[in-house]
């Protein structure tokens, strides 16, 4: 960790970011609104796990939006790839050591409810972590009992919910269900989610925010909606669907985004 915060602060030139965006599918065109991006490419890193997914870049940029300093996450590697749940802690990690304090973490997800269709942007409100991992498992301090009551901060989803109104951009709110992928859930598997309470579900986030509550971080979510669950519609899901859908929310949330970083200060609340 130290060996990779020294390498990203020697690049920075003095930029001290305080709030950290983890880039799902889709986001990139966030990463086109920063001034004066420093790019730094995860293989540099040392420690930094490589994501195998097509869609993510696997690069850290950071820069401003507006005159906020921000430091950005372009791409994630999932549980699904290696099963490791603790696959992010060391990206995460080396924000909270580089002095981030809030992170906003971004996703795409497939919709549950007929009233949010593909394109959408649902704000996630809370979790389920159906898969049963955890990325704290094998963590031997007492630290490892983390809360997860209010794992969403109020005051950023405020702000979030302020900035999609201030852009006149629809924003549902949720609950979003982590399945552990990498196949898609199944039309049982869906009714089941419904049942339960979940709005969407999706193939990540839910360790990363589950870390980062362990390191202390303030936490705000969101998905890109890019289809319906399994059985809603009869058809066959694909990554490839994802990544076609996934910019037409992208677009929406990194307006959002935007907005709630650049107008909203400093403290965003």
């Amino acid at each position: 960790m130290k060996a990779a915060i020294d390498f990203i602060i020697d690049r920075l030139n003095g930029l001290v970011p305080r709030h950290g965006i983890v880039l799902g599918s889709g986001l990139g065109s966030l990463v086109d609104e920063v001034s004066d991006p420093i790019r730094i490419s995860y293989r540099d890193l040392p420690g930094f796990p490589l994501s195998g997914v097509s869609g993510h870049a696997g690069e850290l940029v950071a820069g401003h939006l507006g005159r906020v300093p921000v430091i950005m996450l372009a791409g994630r590697i999932h549980y699904y790839e290696h099963g490791d749940p603790n696959a992010m802690r060391l990206p995460i990690e080396v924000l909270m050591g580089l002095g981030v304090q809030s992170l906003v973490l971004t996703n795409s997800a497939g919709s549950l409810r007929e009233d949010l269709p593909p394109g959408s942007v649902m704000q996630i409100t809370d979790h389920i972590n159906f898969s049963g991992k955890n990325p704290l498992i094998g963590e031997e301090s007492d630290r490892r009992f983390v809360g997860m009551t209010s794992a969403y901060d109020a005051d950023l989803a405020a702000a979030m919910q302020k900035a999609a109104k201030d852009e006149g951009i629809p924003l549902a709110s949720g609950v979003y269900m982590w399945f552990s992928g990498p196949s898609f859930e199944t039309p049982a598997e869906i009714r089941m989610a419904r049942i339960l309470g979940a709005d969407a579900v999706g193939m990540s986030t839910v360790p990363e925010v589950i870390l980062a509550r362990f390191f202390g971080l303030r936490v705000a979510a969101a998905s890109v909606i890019t289809n319906y669950g399994a059985g809603m519609t009869g058809a066959e899901l694909s990554h490839e669907e994802t990544k076609d859908m996934a910019p037409i929310g992208g677009k929406r949330l990194a307006a959002i985004l935007k907005r709630m970083i650049a107008g909203g200060g400093t403290d965003l609340g």
